[in-house]
Order: structure tokens, then sequence, then C-alpha cells
């Protein structure tokens, strides 16, 4: 079979009260069209044509997918009118799968099977909803057979009742969407032109009309408004969590979890609440996240622990390594095996050698070190002199006392050693000890300041 599939995305989605086409609101951090897009090209199909209309230009910057053959909607009149524009790009001896940019849940193996049930006739996907208010009503015969879609403010009291709607996905063969869209009306309440009345003129031309149930509601939820926006979301991001499950990592709450990416699990990994992970993650054996953490584009290797209130962006992590608690790692930063970066620490392009630790109150930026060292509390890098970014390296077994500034370029090398609250401003050679700092000087009879006027 030669699959076509249809995307229709021209709507501008007044009702989400933003000036960002309603498609490209984000659904688990990409824009919903992508998702819709995604879905469609696991079904291998020959071309994917998406019909724009409003911030069209936005919207075809925003798609990940060069090989969209984009379709504009000039006019938006409904539907019919919608997949009208798309049909001359179609062959005819293409089954047509019609899609809609607002509907991210849908899944590839529902869509598979309303497919494999459009051999010969138009197939539509249908679903049972407990509120089916607005939406259009499928209309059977007391056989089962099915008639028409009727729309909501269409239909009579009587139709209104019926709890099974038109999803508005339909796979139909090219052949028939060319002798039918021409000849749909647009005589109903919204005078528009409505893809589900091929459906009727199929029937009345003797067709057997085919249907699919979608496996629940939220499958085929359309998103109008922010509400529904937060609905899909949180089902995108449940499905993500059970299926983590299943792979076998350990996640507290799938309620509170935010996958807004790529997410690969190694064995044993454990997942607090609360965790966003974006872009791509990599979690290799037994790596526990803390709660309440935010990590993005980073590798961590098996065994490391990032612990609670910490924000990782752009970095690797090694194995047996600690992160945190409030620890902020930076693009750039390096972590070896066993290396410990601890609370209110921050990084920038910092690679922290095997063993080395960082374990309070710090800023290393711009900053490379050997095995073993041991940066002291309070210790800052001056990298940036008002123009320019210089670096700061540190071989092996080096050790800096608490509140020190070190103020690069800087070299110390192994084994060097700089005295708590010193500023270094010259290289340290290996087994060095460096002291910067003023003389202490103790006054007796000192009185501390008191308040002019007394006290207030």
């Amino acid at each position: 079979m030669n699959l076509e599939i249809v995307i229709l995305a021209a709507g501008k989605g007044s009702r989400m009260k933003s000036q960002l086409p309603k498609v490209l609101h984000p659904v688990a951090g990409r824009p919903m069209l992508q998702r819709v897009v995604d879905t469609a090209r696991a079904l291998s199909p020959r071309a994917v044509h998406v019909v724009v209309g409003h911030g069209a230009e936005d919207v075809m910057q925003a798609v990940d997918d060069a090989a969209i053959n984009w379709v504009t909607q000039t006019e938006q009149k409904g539907t019919g009118h919608a997949v009208l524009q798309a049909l001359p790009h179609i062959g005819s001896d293409s089954t047509v799968l019609v899609l809609y940019g607002d509907v991210p849940l849908i899944r590839a193996e529902t869509l598979s099977e309303l497919v494999s049930a459009a051999t010969t006739a138009p197939a539509v996907l249908t679903a049972r909803v407990a509120s089916p208010a607005g939406l259009g009503r499928i209309l059977r015969d007391n056989t089962g057979k099915l008639l028409s879609v009727v729309e909501h403010k269409d239909a009579s009291q009587a139709e209104l009742a019926i709890d099974e709607i038109n999803t508005g996905v339909m796979a139909v063969p090219a052949v028939d969407l060319q002798a039918y869209l021409p000849r749909v009306g647009n005589e109903n309440a919204q005078g528009e032109y409505y893809l589900p009345d091929v459906l009727s003129l199929a029937v009345a031309d003797g067709r057997a009309v085919a249907s699919c149930i979608a496996s629940s509601e939220l499958e085929v939820l359309g998103v109008n408004d922010r509400v529904q926006l937060n609905r899909v979301e949180r089902e995108f991001q449940r499905r993500r969590g059970e299926a983590l499950l299943l792979e076998g990592v350990a996640v507290a709450d799938v309620s509170r979890l935010d996958i807004r990416g790529e997410l690969v699990c190694g064995h044993d990994v454990f997942i607090d609440v609360n965790v966003v992970f974006e872009g791509v993650v990599k979690l290799g054996d037994g790596v526990k996240v803390g709660p309440n953490c935010v990590v993005k584009n980073t590798t961590v290797e098996a065994g490391a622990h990032i612990h609670a209130m910490s924000h990782l962006e752009d970095v690797s992590v090694g194995a047996e390594a600690n992160v945190g608690p409030y620890a902020r790692l930076r693009p750039g930063t390096e972590l070896a095996a066993g290396a410990r970066v601890g609370n209110f620490v921050e990084t920038k392009k910092a690679k922290i050698g095997a063993g080395s630790k960082i374990n309070h109150l710090s800023y290393v930026g711009d900053c490379e070190m050997g095995a073993g060292v041991n940066i002291g509390a309070g210790t800052i890098t001056c990298n940036y002199d008002g123009v320019n970014k210089h670096k700061t390296s540190m071989g092996d077994g080096v050790f800096v006392g608490s509140n020190s500034t070190l103020v690069a370029p800087l070299s110390i090398e192994d084994g060097g050693f700089i005295g708590a609250g010193s500023t270094v401003t010259r290289a340290v050679a290996a087994d060095e000890l460096a002291v910067s700092r003023a003389k202490q000087r103790n006054i007796q009879g000192w009185k501390r300041p008191t308040k002019a006027g007394g006290d207030e």
C-alpha cells in the first residue's frame, strides 16, 4: 500500500490566548505538530503533507523535517477545504491518512489499524467519550453500520445523546477523495466544508464505510486551550514514566517526572520526584538522581549520584562521581571518575580529575585539574579580565585552602599547596606552598563603634 499522510495545521488557536501558533505549543519540550509528524513518520509513508495557514512561516521553521511538503490554506474554510488544498500533490494510487497537528497523543499502532481498514473504502477513527459536547457524533443504523457524521451544532437532541464521536482522523483511498471532496457542500451552521461529509457521500453510493475505535479518549484529545494542553502534557509524561518502569528504571512517581527530550537509562537507575530531563540525557547503570534536579544534554556514567536540587547542562559526569546537593554544572564541565562537586558549587568549562573534590561554596570556571585535587570552601577562579576568559591549570594532588582567589591565567603544578585566604596571581611550582595575605594585627583596647545619638 502506498500511504500518504496529510496533517492539518492551519488553525490560529484563539482559545490558547497566545501569539504562538497553536500547533507550536510544546508537548514534552517539542512543538505538538512535531509530535504528530514523528508519529506519522513511524508509519513509513511515501509522503507527508502539512497544511498550514496562520503563522505558516513560523510553523515551517519550527518543525524539524526537511522532507515535508508544505501546503498553504490561505482561507480557513473547514477540514474538507484544507484537505482539498493538498489533494493535487497526492498520487491516485495512494491511501490518504488525515491527521491533526493539535492531536499529539495518537499512537502509531492505532493509525496502522485504521489504514489497514481503508483498503477499498474510507475508514474513520471514532472514540467513546464521557462528555461529547461540541464534538461530531457517529450515526449508525440498528445493525451498527455507519451512516454518517453529524456535527454538534447540526445535531438533533437524540443525536446529541450519542457518546461515540468522530475524531476527525480518517484513512481514505485517494480516488475517493478525488471523487467526493469536490461534492462536499457548506450548508451547515458553520458554513464550512466538513471532511466527514465524505463518509456520508460514500454511504449514499452504497459503500461500506469502516471504522476503528481509539483505545481511550485521551489518545484523540485535541488541544484547543491551555487546560487541554496541560492534560495532554501530563498524559504524555505518564506514558513515558510507565515505559521507564517497564524497562526496569525505578521512578519514584511518574506523575512528577518531566522528560522534554530523549532519556536513555541503564540498569537499576533511580529517579526521584520532580526531576526534569531536557535534550539528550544518558544515565548509566546504578545512577541515582535526587529530587528537584534539572538535567540537560548530559551523560552520567555508572554509579554516579546526582543529589537534590542540582542543575546540570551540557556536562559529563564520570563513574561513581557525586554532584550536589544544590550544585550547578554549566556547559563544558567534565567530572572524571569519583570526582565530587558539592553544595552551592558552580562550575563552567571545568575538567575535574579523578577523585578531585570541590565540596562547598565555590566557583570554578575555565579550569583543568588533575587527580586528587582538593578545593576548599569559598574558592574562586578569576577567569574573566573584563574582556577575555583565561584558564587555570592544576596538577595532581593540588590543595587549595578555603577562601582563596586564583587569578587566571594561572598554573599550579603537582602537589602545589595554597594557604587559606590567599590571592594567587603567579605560577606555583610542584610541591610549593603559596601564601598571599596581609599580616594579622591584633589591636588591644579597641572599642566597637556606636551610633551617633545613642541607640534607636
